[in-house]
């Protein structure tokens, strides 16, 4: 029966839409005669359908009917998709049949015709129209659609009773999968109404709600809200073991269009991060507006986001320096797709340079080849086990890779440099860290020497879904039926959507005068343990602890990682200094001068050249006398 069913479906679906539209016009024909004839018969008393005048009213309901209902569009909606805007459409072109077909009834009347015919046809043919919608989608969705369907039927409620939540029910009740429950709304005046046949609850009755009806599904239908409200609701709903889905933005709804299709699951960015701060134009357009741009590391998670925003400020020329191959090539292809669909990025000239900045002949020919004004350094190394286990390649690209650009940027005239560094560089307990904290000296050093060229660093914490991120590590683990693994249940972590970041550095750039150290604004750290658990509930199962040992997903921790710790700085001293943004500070921090910091390098790159990884850590330790990493082993790698 089944099988039957799903049959008799897809064979209605598949008709072309053209026969559709015909079918359902000839059918509004016939109930157009049919109204006619049953409204004589209900007038007069007596059933008759072999008259001259029955044609002839019904030949004038035709001639008006046709026009109004094709001109109104009545025809372009699907039927199975039938609902309170299909009957507004259905009740606005009946009135508009209406007044000229009662003014042919009742003012110039028709032999035969009583006058009453001119009210009491229209309503009759109306409430037919709507019957016969009713019907057509009864039949493919609530009956033929319900029994195809052999799945798992989710029961759902709808957050949100708004028009954004009309449209997901409307389109959720031809899904067969989908059983819809209910409305649920913070404003209590909605409670134990109805919204076209389905009833609105209250939200503080959620957690009766769920346990009642088994409610497996809940769907945030609230695309207006901003983060910091959904982060309200969804913390509110971590303990009830349901599946949490929302709506896209408004922004992301390109044709307005309100569909199951669109639904996504509750990512991080919507739990930490934040509502955006407008940025400041002046600050965004003041080192790229007309300028040449280069990108190092264009091909990395914030490289890539710099590239795309710094697109949109109308470069002159952008190049993008890649040492891997396919990162350079998608993101070339990235901002090539962005060109197309955005006129204001479409002018501006995009060079590519598969290049390793830590090879000082090919970063000296690059700038000078390009002449930039504007440089984003983003190109390291930086996740952190690697980096320990791999020092001498950590100190070789990050190191050396930005002395030789800043050098070469210096001796090219470039306006302003920016460095992207990292919350490690402070108090650095790891290589990596400790290589970046190095790179932020040698811009401090060479800012101290009145250059003409702005050196500045930016320094915040880990961003959503970069790569090696936790983030898209637990939702893999959490695909795969668990466990969670996490190195230390008291680790805490800053995090910052990519998008923000990116705008945030641009902007920070533009205000420097040279050898400042910002700091962005990451907010408050988050637990991993917490931001494990809330996926795991997010996700619609349970956590498997000691207090709950039939749970779905254990969290387990093991051990910290070679050079981690278990929370970050962001500040080596105290007191950061504000700024005319409100979520950039700065820092003036100690520094080597340059002399001195030149001939430790240079005694530096001859340990790497030979692979000495004792020597090369000790200068290191010397140069970050925070660092106080342990002595190279024999493992260690070149």
């Amino acid at each position: 029966m089944q099988k039957r069913a799903s049959a008799v479906i897809d064979r209605v679906l598949s008709v072309h839409r053209t026969y559709k539209k015909l079918t359902a016009f000839s059918a509004d024909l016939l109930l157009c005669i049919l109204s006619v004839i049953v409204s004589f018969s209900l007038r007069l008393g007596e059933w008759s359908i072999f008259t001259s005048y029955i044609y002839t009213t019904a030949l004038i309901a035709v001639s008006i009917w046709a026009p109004v209902f094709i001109s109104m569009g009545t025809y372009q909606t699907i039927f199975r998709f039938a609902g309170a805007g299909t009957l507004r459409i259905i009740g606005l072109s009946t009135l508009i049949y209406t007044v000229p077909f009662a003014v042919i009834c009742m003012v110039y009347t028709l032999p035969s015709v009583p006058r009453t015919i001119g009210i009491l046809q229209p309503i009759l043919f109306f409430l037919f129209l709507c019957m016969s919608r009713i019907l057509v989608r009864y039949i493919l969705v609530d009956l033929l659609r319900q029994k195809s369907f052999s799945g798992e039927i989710r029961r759902v409620l709808i957050y949100g009773a708004g028009s954004s939540g009309q449209q997901l029910a409307v389109s959720l009740r031809t899904e067969p999968g989908f059983q819809i429950i209910g409305f649920v709304d913070d404003d209590k005046r909605l409670n134990s109404q109805s919204l076209d046949g389905i009833r609105v609850y209250y939200s503080g009755r959620l957690p009766e709600l769920v346990k009642l009806h088994n409610v497996t599904d809940i769907i945030l239908a609230m695309p207006r809200n901003t983060k910091a409200k959904n982060k309200q609701i969804v913390e509110s709903l971590e303990e009830l073991a349901v599946h949490v889905r929302t709506l896209p933005a408004m922004s992301e709804l390109v044709d307005g269009r309100i569909t199951a299709d669109v639904l996504r699951e509750i990512n991080v960015e919507d739990l930490l991060g934040r509502d955006p701060v407008p940025p400041n134009e002046l600050l965004l357009g003041k080192t790229i507006v007309g300028k040449t741009v280069l990108v190092t590391g264009a091909g990395g998670s914030i490289g890539s986001e710099l590239c795309k925003q710094i697109m949109l400020l109308r470069p002159r020329r952008l190049i993008l320096v890649e040492m891997a191959e396919y990162s350079l090539y998608r993101i070339e292809q990235d901002l090539i797709e962005l060109q197309r669909n955005n006129p204001t990025a479409a002018e501006v000239e995009i060079k590519v340079e598969l290049a390793n900045v830590s090879d000082c002949q090919v970063v000296s020919r690059m700038f000078k080849r390009w002449q930039p004004d504007t440089v984003f350094h983003a190109a390291a190394y930086k996740h952190v086990p690697l980096v320990e286990h791999n020092p001498l390649g950590g100190m070789r690209n990050n190191i050396f890779g930005t002395y030789f650009c800043a050098q070469e940027a210096e001796a090219a005239g470039v306006q302003h440099f920016i460095l992207i560094s990292t919350d490690k560089a402070v108090r650095p307990t790891n290589v990596m860290g400790a290589t970046k904290r190095v790179c932020e000296l040698i811009l401090q050093a060479l800012a101290s020497n009145k250059t003409a060229t702005r050196f500045t660093m930016v320094r915040f914490g880990n961003v959503l879904g970069s790569s090696g991120s936790v983030v898209p590590r637990f939702e893999q683990q959490i695909s795969m039926g668990g466990p969670v693994t996490l190195t230390d249940k008291n680790v805490t972590r800053y995090f910052m959507t990519i998008p923000e970041a990116a705008q945030l550095v641009i902007q920070a750039g533009a205000m420097a005068q040279g050898g400042e150290v910002y700091v962005l604004d990451m907010g408050k750290s988050v637990r991993i343990v917490d931001l494990a658990r809330t996926m795991i509930r997010l996700s619609g199962l349970t956590v498997r602890d000691e207090n709950n040992e039939d749970g779905d997903i254990e969290i387990v921790e093991v051990g910290l990682r070679p050079g981690e710790k278990l929370y970050e700085e962001l500040l080596i001293g105290d007191n950061p200094e504000p700024t005319i943004h409100r979520r950039i500070f700065r820092a003036r921090e100690h520094f080597i001068p340059k002399p001195e910091l030149e001939r430790a390098l240079e005694s530096l790159a001859e340990n790497l050249r030979e692979g000495d990884a004792d020597h090369s850590l000790r200068i290191l330790r010397e140069l970050v006398p925070e660092y106080q990493g342990k002595e190279a082993s024999s493992e260690i790698a070149s």
